[in-house]
Parts: C-alpha cells; structure tokens; sequence
C-alpha cells in the first residue's frame, strides 16, 4: 500500500526516501521539541504523550523510513547512521533555527547518539536537551529478553535469523495474525498490566512496518554501540528513562546511558517495560517538559 503525503506532510531525505512527517505548534515556540520513535513503530508512539505537554510547544513527529507512512529503506540505507543523516537533513528543512530538545525511545534514542557523532555541529550550536527513552547504546546483540542460562544464549542466536526472514520478505506490510501479536506483545514489550488501548496501538504500528526494512534494522540494532555519541552529549542537559521490567532495553543498559552522562537525571520506572510512551505517559511528558523549562527560562 503507497501512502501519500501532502507537501506540508511529506519530506524527501537526500538519498530519495520520502518520510511522513508531523509538525505541529506555533511557529514562534522558544524550543522545538523533535520526538523520535523506536523500531517497528511510528510516530503514533508519542500520541498518549503529546496530550500531556504544553499546547503552546511547537513538536516534530515523523515516521522513520522503513515504518508507518515512509518509504522503505533502500538497500544500504537501513542504519543507524542513515537515521541520523535524516533527522539532522529534516531539523535542517523544518525547523532550521532555534533551540531543540530531542527525545528518542529506543531505536530512536541510539538515533540520537549516532547524531551526536556525526553532526557535532548541530548539537554543538542548538542542542538545548536530549531524553533518552527505554534505549541503549550497544551489546544489543546480547540480547536474552530477560531469560536465564541457555534459554538466555538460545534467544541471541534466534535474532540474526529473524533478521533474515524478515529481510527476505516481499510484502509491504506484515500479515500477521492481530490477536497472536497482541498476546506476544503484552509479553514482551509491556511490563505489568497494560492498557488494551496502548497494547492495541502498539500492534497497529508494529503492523504497518516495512517488513524487510524491520528486518535490515534489526541487524543495524545488534551492532550498534553509541557510547561516542554520548561523550558528545556530555554537557547537554539529559534524562534517562527505563522501565524495570524492559526486555528489550534492559535496566543495565539505561545505567550505561547515565554514567556515560554525569549530569543526566536516571530515572527508573517500577513494573514498567519497554513501552514508556504508552507505559507512562505523563511522566514521559513530564520529564520531557523539564527539559524544555529549563531551556525557556
């Protein structure tokens, strides 16, 4: 299914890729806050955020490509720093001056690391704030979603290979059974009791992902390691946000954030998992805010 995009909604990226994006608030804001969403999800991840912050804030949503309303990614163009060249390219064309505060969950937060190396500039020059949400900054690929002993190490293994199944798949979409990927989700990315609401626009998401694309990205995870682009964000006043019970991102991998980060604030969310946006909403907004304050004052 080809989305399109009118031109207010529609960014093209210097190698081609269209990217649906969302730009919301008044134009004279004091701070741009830019939100950046996580693997097979899409803009639609801050929604129970967004009615939390101050209406007055001018925001910038966009699918990154390979999800939601965006273009697949082109082969190569599924990496990190290929995500990285993309947001500094469209905070370039549409949000050209001002200070910003950039908030990333998950792929989207080692988005933001890998920004940080490879633009300086940009950080260096408007970087007013940086919130890092249920993310990490490498040894992705040491992943044991929490299980213990050889369970643990056979889930390292079962990755690569879903990477390539999923690399290899034709459609545009996932076909995947609704219900069977709402039971797998509430298990694996949510911590205690979540919302049907939440869980169900989790899965609305994770289905309109470019399948081949959440495939390459998935290897682009494993190898990531943003520990260089933190040392660039040292003096930016930041936040870390991780949820206890998160599998995918665990806590150990927030605390890597944090003390690459000395002047950030840790902050550690009891039965909570990997979906803070939907998890913990107002809290999320909330520390979010913190930082755009601190930046209008």
């Amino acid at each position: 299914m080809t989305t399109v995009l009118s031109p207010g909604r529609r960014f093209v990226a210097s190698d081609g890729a269209a990217l649906h994006v969302s730009l919301s608030g008044p134009a004279d804001s004091a701070v741009t806050l830019v939100l950046v969403h996580g693997w097979t999800q899409d803009h639609r991840t801050w929604d129970f955020v967004l009615p939390h912050l101050d209406p007055g804030l001018r925001v910038l949503r966009y699918d990154l490509r390979g999800h939601g309303g965006s273009a697949p990614a082109r082969p190569g163009g599924a990496t990190i720093a290929r995500l990285a060249d993309d947001l500094a390219e469209l905070i370039a064309a549409r949000v050209p001056d001002g200070p910003l505060v950039l908030a990333g969950h998950s792929m989207g937060g080692m988005t933001l690391m890998v920004l940080a190396e490879r633009h300086p500039s940009l950080v260096r020059e408007r970087l007013a704030g940086a919130a890092f949400v249920a993310t990490s900054s490498g040894d992705m690929d040491q992943l044991t979603l929490g299980f213990p002993g050889l369970v643990g190490k056979s889930v390292t293994r079962v990755e690569p290979r879903l990477a390539r199944l999923l690399a290899g798949l034709r459609s545009e979409t996932l076909r995947l059974r609704p219900g069977l990927v709402r039971s797998v989700a509430r298990r694996l990315v949510f911590g205690a009791r979540p919302g049907r609401e939440q869980v169900d626009s989790v899965v609305e998401q994770l289905l309109c992902a470019h399948p081949a694309s959440a495939g390459m990205f998935l290897d682009a995870i494993a190898s990531h390691r943003g520990v260089g682009g933190l040392g660039a964000l040292c003096d930016v006043p930041s936040v870390v946000l991780a949820g206890e019970k998160d599998r995918l991102c665990p806590l150990g991998h927030a605390k890597v954030i944090a003390d690459e980060l000395p002047h950030a604030e840790f902050v550690r969310y009891p039965g909570a998992g990997h979906m803070l946006p939907q998890e913990r909403p107002f809290e999320v907004a909330r520390r979010i805010s913190a930082l755009v304050r601190v930046r209008s004052l």
